[in-house]
């Protein structure tokens, strides 16, 4: 049964939305933590970015962390959901579906340059009826710049069954639990091996290779934040900071704070 549209307070309002006249728009939203958009899609395109703050955007079985440094692209008429982890200076930058700078209905994780921060601050503070030439030219240039950011693989798929369901928001919520894989069987109500095969068959990865995802994903806002390595690495699990900054560089090919640096 197909998801209705839902719209919320904010994003309905004149000027929200795109328009042939003006196909980039940025809407202004200051959110506290806990709060949530439920599920809803719209015929735009949006690139979902905050100036501060922790968002977690949820769309086609997946689920991403986004700090200030990153960003997430959603295309056109894809479901999508938004928890506000940490308070957050919401900045959605709307696009005219025929506008998009992707093609297909999959989302991209992307690394937020310090032009792409300015351009959209700087579109911001337009008057939302200013269809004139500055509007035009910032319009053209932000979605010259999206189309050029570095994509970066942070993604955490989410499954349909509900054992696996069950395994996989607990370890969300908690992603440092040291549970074996063992363990987790006895708490969903499914043997082990059930669930093994049902990570490689649902998600397409091992529980280890889809925990990490996790953890990686909860990292990148701490660094964000100046949170030290070591902190980090405790609070997810891992045995020292070393092992920690070793897994990133396996996953990345380079350092936290490289990775880091490369996108301020």
């Amino acid at each position: 049964m197909p998801v209705p549209v839902v719209h919320h307070t904010g994003l309905d309002l004149p000027g929200a939305d795109p328009s042939e006249t003006r196909p980039v728009t940025v809407r202004a939203r200051d959110l506290d933590a806990t709060y949530q958009m439920e599920p809803h899609r719209h015929a735009w395109g949006q690139v979902t970015f905050t100036l501060e703050g922790v968002v977690r955007v949820t769309a086609n079985n997946s689920s991403w962390i986004v700090p200030p440094q990153r960003a997430i692209w959603i295309p056109p008429d894809v479901t999508h959901s938004v928890d506000i982890l940490e308070t957050a200076r919401l900045r959605p930058l709307f696009v005219l579906a025929r506008r998009a700078p992707f093609p297909g209905q999959e989302c991209k994780v992307l690394a937020v340059s310090a032009l792409m921060r300015e351009m959209l601050v700087a579109l911001e503070q337009l008057d939302p009826a200013d269809h004139g030439t500055r509007a035009t030219l910032l319009g053209e240039l932000i979605l010259d710049e999206v189309a050029r950011l570095a994509t970066r693989p942070i993604r955490v798929p989410l499954p349909d069954d509900k054992r696996l369901a069950s395994l996989c928001a607990a370890l969300i919520a908690d992603p440092g639990t040291p549970h074996t894989l063992g363990t987790w069987a006895g708490q969903v109500g499914a043997s082990e091996r059930t669930l093994a095969r049902l990570f490689e068959k649902e998600l397409g990865m091992t529980f280890g290779q889809w925990r990490q995802q996790v953890r990686l994903a909860h990292a990148t806002p701490m660094i964000a934040r100046g949170v030290p390595l070591a902190q980090v690495a405790e609070q997810l699990g891992y045995a020292s900071q070393s092992a920690f900054s070793a897994m990133f560089r396996k996953t990345f090919g380079t350092t936290p704070s490289a990775f880091f640096a490369d996108s301020v």
